[in-house]
């Protein structure tokens, strides 16, 4: 019988499907990193043949679709375990991708715009939590070299990032926004190709059946149960939300605002939900309440985080000096920063875990966490100093705006890998998989508050800017702080897992 585990290659020790993984998901990342590095720039642009949306309208568009990218991943994720496996999940999820940004890259409207990122968000809902899911079952002994091929994904992840903003952002802001929308399905044209000639060799059977058959017994009441109750609340809070008039679901402020109350609402009857009726013993009850506040702190991360694609991308373009060495360099490369100091800075984060467990020295994920955010608060301070010249009529320096990346990007290395883990270790065995997908719930809710962030900001009324940015910086330094204040408890109720 043919293993389903890929044969390791000599000078690495890790599985070539490691690999094929890598440069799907790198050319994944292109298009998607891409798209959305030009995206808000198009919805506000009235000049080169954009949608001349109002910042208020973009930026809740914006929240929107890369809020549904995130949401989509729990479907994507059910489908694959229920339907279709991982395999099928990825290449037609990817097809999807493709077809979405062949959309875009016509200028026919805005019905066929939207309708080109409805595919998009679909296609990656599909393709992104599955992907993942293949880099783990490539290692079923666990362990430190599962750890380390994640480490190597994540750098494919940044690596495609990267690669996509430079040529995605150069081509939609200096030659034409369709062609960079078609240069993002190129991209994800170059992932398909790789996942289906090398594949098929290198991955065995891994993904190619669905999982339901393994864990029915285990799974399908609690399961069943828990999406039921997802569902139910969904379709009440939309219910409510239209009978009362609380928002107005007609215009896309109304609709960004409507998506953020019902995340909020089904991330915390979920966790209501698993707490009183989930069967957990005291100890899980205690592990279950460390995660919802993981979570928030999550979301209050990523809503600073994404606003690289909102309200720091439209301050580099109406605010920043882009002349280098005479050249009029495209404002969404400052997007660059993170993904390049991700590559840089993880090595060095990873050595100084290693440099403080080998000397006893503790430091908890609610303290890392809590780190995260007060490194957040600080990128933003930062900000508020830029802001103020940018009032008087200045264009600012880059180097305001790097300092911003790079603090937050470090804030990322102390969160984002930090986090996952936490919610592999800490879920019950039972609720694992459904727990793990309302992680990115918390980065699906940061991704929206980051849209309407970017909406407050009113080219006739520049004068507000610092304020906007000093509220991020009230709010991370807060909760930060809270977060440092209660991490020993917290921890305590981490019941002795790291």
């Amino acid at each position: 019988m043919e293993s389903t585990v890929a044969k390791p290659i000599t000078r690495t020790g890790h599985p070539t499907g490691l690999y094929v993984l890598f440069f799907t998901e790198m050319w994944e990342r292109f298009s998607y990193y891409g798209m959305r590095a030009i995206l808000l720039l198009f919805l506000l642009d009235n000049v080169r043949g954009g949608m001349g949306l109002t910042a208020s309208e973009g930026a809740a568009i914006y929240g929107i679709y890369t809020a549904s990218v995130y949401l989509l991943s729990l479907p994507g994720g059910w489908v694959a375990d229920n339907l279709i496996g991982q395999r099928k999940s990825i290449w037609y999820g990817g097809i999807i991708i493709m077809l979405g940004h062949i959309i875009l890259a016509f200028p026919a409207g805005q019905s066929l715009f939207f309708l080109g990122l409805t595919v998009v968000a679909l296609g990656t809902g599909l393709l992104k939590p599955n992907i993942s899911t293949l880099v783990g079952e490539l290692y079923p002994e666990g362990g430190a070299r599962r750890d380390a091929a994640f480490s190597i994904f994540y750098m494919g992840i940044n690596i495609g990032s990267f690669l996509g903003i430079t040529v995605v952002g150069y081509l939609g802001q200096k030659v034409g926004w369709h062609y960079g929308f078609g240069a993002a399905a190129v991209g994800m044209g170059l992932g398909l190709i790789t996942f289906w000639l090398l594949g098929q060799k290198h991955l065995s059977q891994i993904g190619n059946e669905p999982r339901k058959s393994e864990t029915a017994d285990a799974t399908a009441a609690g399961g069943n149960k828990s999406l039921l109750v997802f569902l139910a609340g969904l379709v009440a809070v939309f219910v409510v939300l239209q009978l009362t008039g609380v928002l107005d679901l007609t215009t896309a402020q109304g609709l960004a605002k409507a998506m953020g109350a019902i995340i909020s609402l089904v991330a915390i009857s979920y966790f209501v939900y698993i707490l009183v009726a989930g069967g957990l013993d005291s100890v899980e009850k205690k592990r279950v309440v460390v995660l919802f506040v993981f979570l928030l702190a999550s979301a209050a991360y990523w809503a600073g985080n994404e606003q690289q694609g909102s309200s720091l991308q439209i301050f580099a373009d109406r605010y920043t000096d882009l002349t280098l060495f005479g050249w009029q360099m495209p404002s969404s490369w400052f997007q660059n920063l993170n993904p390049a100091f991700i590559v840089i800075f993880s090595p060095v984060l990873a050595s100084l875990w290693v440099y403080l467990a080998n000397r006893k020295v503790n430091y908890s994920v609610p303290a890392k966490m809590a780190t995260s955010l007060l490194l957040l608060g600080l990128a933003y301070i930062i900000m508020v100093f830029a802001a103020k010249i940018a009032v008087s009529g200045e264009r600012t320096s880059p180097i305001y705006l790097g300092g911003t990346y790079l603090l937050f990007t470090l804030a990322e290395l102390f969160l984002s890998p930090v986090g996952l883990s936490s919610f592999s270790k800490l879920a019950p065995k039972r609720y694992a998989s459904q727990l793990m997908g309302l992680w990115f719930v918390g980065t699906s809710l940061g991704n929206l508050v980051a849209g309407l962030f970017a909406g407050g900001f009113d080219e006739e009324n520049v004068a507000q800017m610092p304020q906007l940015f000093l509220s991020v910086v009230y709010f991370s330094l807060g909760f930060g702080a809270l977060l440092l204040l209660f991490s020993g408890k917290l921890k305590k109720w981490m019941g002795g897992i790291e």
